[in-house]
């Protein structure tokens, strides 16, 4: 009986802790901070958690996806100058085609007539899908391109934050111990060392999604070049869908508003791209306001 009754005394402060805890918040935040502390403790063990580390990850990466980009845009430059030469050239063999079609109807030469104009037709056919592909190759290499100069920028920036950060991190976390912060967030008044993390944790997860997004335009972009076969004239449907469904998807993490205006100038007659001119290489003005800065102001 003092065994059941000790086994049930137990058990009602176990239910009245978990109902305290359910109902106070301070209790809340503590548990949840442990559970995050313990959480990131164990994390630590196998990956990197720093967000200075996680960033400075992040400028080699971007660094070596902008040499394997600027070989890419040089790629697909080749292939769009090879496309406008397959089109000219069809050009004048229609134009060709329809003259010999045109003297042998003078000269009543049926067979030869009815064989040329089929062929001019046949060229005319595959040139509306040829100028249909040259436009979608013109999408890809506007935005490559200026993914290539944002990306730039962005690794300029990350760069200037991890100098800056590196030590001011350092002193934040001397001077506010974690048993301080994690009652400050317990009393709903983070401190300065939680504000800083917080900070740093939003810029490593932006960058991510940046130089993720970045990764995945460069893998579509590259299946698509090799789907097209340019000494055929002819490419997979499914490059195609590929580069459409991203035209379609939302707002781009690495252009942001630009990406519209991109569609809108690869499709608009009067917006002639040339070729010729060098990739962009962004000079940064001394005016320029780093694009994490704001992560930091209250």
């Amino acid at each position: 009986l003092a065994q059941n009754t000790l086994y049930l005394s137990l058990m009602l402060v176990a239910l009245g802790a978990i109902v305290y805890m359910v109902l106070d918040p301070k209790m809340r935040n503590l548990v949840w901070y442990g559970y995050k502390s313990i959480m990131r403790w164990v994390t630590g063990l196998f990956v990197q958690i720093d967000p200075i580390g996680i960033l400075k990850s992040y400028v080699e990466d971007l660094s070596d996806n902008l040499r394997k980009m600027n070989r890419q845009i040089s790629q697909l430059r080749g292939q769009m100058h090879k496309l406008q030469e397959v089109i000219v050239n069809n050009k004048k063999e229609i134009q060709s085609n329809l003259h010999i079609a045109s003297k042998a109807k003078e000269t009543n030469k049926q067979s030869v007539m009815i064989l040329k104009s089929r062929r001019a037709g046949r060229l005319q056919e595959s040139n509306i899908r040829l100028e249909d592909l040259y436009k979608k190759m013109e999408i890809l290499y506007r935005v490559l391109t200026k993914m290539y100069e944002n990306s730039q920028v962005l690794m300029e920036d990350i760069k200037d934050q991890v100098d800056v950060k590196e030590q001011e991190r350092k002193a934040i976390h001397a001077s506010h111990g974690a048993m301080r912060s994690a009652m400050s967030i317990i009393s709903g008044d983070p401190d300065k060392r939680a504000m800083f993390d917080m900070a740093m944790e939003a810029i490593t997860e932006d960058v991510a999604n940046k130089v993720g997004e970045m990764e995945r335009f460069m893998e579509m972009s590259s299946g698509f070049m090799d789907s097209v076969d340019l000494q055929n004239g002819i490419f997979e449907e499914e490059g195609l869908k590929m580069l459409e469904k991203w035209e379609n998807e939302g707002v781009s993490f690495l252009l942001g508003e630009e990406k519209q205006r991109l569609l809108v100038q690869a499709n608009d007659e009067t917006e002639v791209l040339d070729l010729n001119e060098p990739i962009k290489t962004p000079v940064r003005e001394t005016s320029h306001k780093n694009q994490y800065d704001n992560f930091f102001e209250s």
